[in-house]
């Protein structure tokens, strides 16, 4: 598979469903959750799917809890006619997981709607340790999410 952006969160962004200023100035709260598996995820998903049925990663015994973990939003910025946001490194503390991808997604408003979901390219893997998503540089070439011209 590879990342996926659902048709709902590119209607929802031209709606105003999504707000991505900092949380300091009124933005929305987001979240990443872990997944053994994103096959459950397709372009036509519209929330966070929550449990192990859905492919979230066990909260049972590994640190890891179920919904996942806030995402600190580093604002929106726009260099070279690209708009682009980007979240800082979020780090699972003293888990035992594998993980393949991962699902962001928003929490204001208790939608939990969707904004993308990743595909790591294959587990990833802690034992006993640090679970660390490291975010693309927040610029306007390798940002998470970019908008410029068409």
């Amino acid at each position: 598979m590879a990342n996926i952006v659902p048709d709902s969160f590119k209607t929802g962004l031209l709606k105003g469903t999504f707000n991505f200023d900092t949380a300091g100035n009124s933005g929305n709260a987001f979240k990443l959750a872990l997944y053994t598996s994103i096959s459950s995820y397709s372009a036509s998903s519209t929330a966070y799917l929550a449990g192990t049925g859905n492919g979230e990663v066990s909260s049972s015994g590994t640190a890891y809890p179920a919904g996942g973990k806030a995402l600190t939003n580093n604002g929106v910025n726009v260099s070279s006619n690209i708009a682009f946001i980007d979240f800082a490194e979020l780090t699972f503390n003293s888990v035992t997981l594998t993980a393949a991808g991962a699902a962001i997604y928003k929490t204001t408003g208790g939608g939990n709607e969707l904004v993308m979901v990743l595909d790591f390219g294959g587990n990833k893997t802690a034992t006993n340790g640090d679970f660390v998503v490291q975010f693309p540089a927040n610029n306007s070439t390798s940002a998470i999410l970019r908008i410029g011209n068409a």
